[in-house]
């Protein structure tokens, strides 16, 4: 099986499973059972890279930082749900694209779910080497949605890649409990928060809570489940 073909067959995989969402913050172990998409691993070792962008791409990045300290997104009059899902869609809506598009028939699916399988039918699913500002960033296990205390909460997280720093570094903008801000993700160093000279590598994702099993997980690059390039 190709690696596009193996993508394209996870992601399927994973759509009856898309009853999960965004919210607060968080961090757990990534489960490595048939039913989460792979992430980590190998995937994203050798990430990241800024690649060249089209003016699409460079606009939603743009859109994206434009509401860095705000609560919630309003484009061309209509505000969107003050979340990561909401914040990513109304991102991509100034440039008429609507991530929702398409998956009417996913009643009682979530928002993080339906646009991942938005960017699996009109996009591509990848985990680098290089990575185009606009593009959206997936996260698994940010918080419990199902409450049992076990990390098998897969796609509960979305934001949008602003650049990759020199040091590969991933910037990228969204939506938790506190509004709108930036982060950061380092996939080479997944498992450090901070360098020895104090620069943030990864930023937590999931808050810490005194039920967590041994060996939960809490930055962006230990929760980290894929990129997302729109084609089309």
């Amino acid at each position: 099986m190709s690696p596009g073909n193996r993508s394209y067959s996870l992601a399927m995989g994973v759509v009856v499973l898309l009853l999960y969402g965004c919210a607060t913050t968080g961090r757990q172990p990534i489960h490595d059972g048939s039913n989460m998409i792979p992430s980590m691993g190998t995937r994203g070792a050798q990430c990241c890279a800024m690649a060249k962008a089209v003016s699409r791409q460079k606009a939603l990045a743009k859109t994206a930082v434009r509401f860095v300290g705000k609560s919630r997104v309003e484009i061309g009059g209509r505000h969107y749900n003050p979340d990561c899902s909401g914040f990513v869609r109304g991102v991509y809506a100034s440039q008429r694209v609507d991530l929702y598009g398409g998956l009417g028939e996913l009643n009682g699916g979530n928002g993080v779910g339906r646009i991942y399988t938005h960017v699996v039918e009109h996009g591509r699913i990848h985990y680098g080497p290089t990575v185009h500002p606009g593009d959206l960033v997936f996260f698994h296990n940010t918080w419990d949605f199902n409450r049992d205390g076990l990390p098998n909460d897969p796609l509960t997280h979305v934001g949008v890649v602003e650049k990759v720093e020199p040091d590969g570094t991933v910037l990228f903008v969204s939506s938790l409990s506190n509004g709108i801000e930036r982060y950061r993700m380092n996939l080479q160093h997944p498992d450090i928060h901070k360098a020895p000279d104090g620069r943030v590598l990864n930023h937590f994702l999931r808050r810490k809570e005194s039920r967590d099993v041994p060996g939960t997980r809490y930055l962006a690059g230990q929760l980290f489940a894929a990129f997302g390039t729109l084609t089309r």
